[in-house]
């Protein structure tokens, strides 16, 4: 990842991702949060931030950050020739 603008916006999306993944405590404002979450989470991933950081910081599994970043889609799959 390059240590640009981008970069360091997409630091502070996944340190905002932290923050709120962190902080949910009731149901109603657990879903609002987990919401603002994923957004961050994929507004650090278009900065550049690595699945693998923004997983290991939010202590969220890399299939469910993938999955998260990609807006519910499965990731897309090279066939077999």
């Amino acid at each position: 990842m390059a240590r640009t603008w981008e970069g360091a916006a997409g630091r502070l999306m996944l340190g905002l991702a932290v923050l709120l993944h962190r902080t949910v405590t009731a149901k109603a404002a657990k879903q609002r949060l987990h919401g603002c979450r994923d957004a961050a989470l994929r507004a650090a991933y278009r900065r550049g931030v690595p699945v693998e950081v923004l997983a290991s910081r939010t202590r969220l599994t890399q299939g469910w950050v993938r999955k998260v970043v990609t807006g519910g889609k499965p990731p897309p799959v090279d066939e077999a020739a």
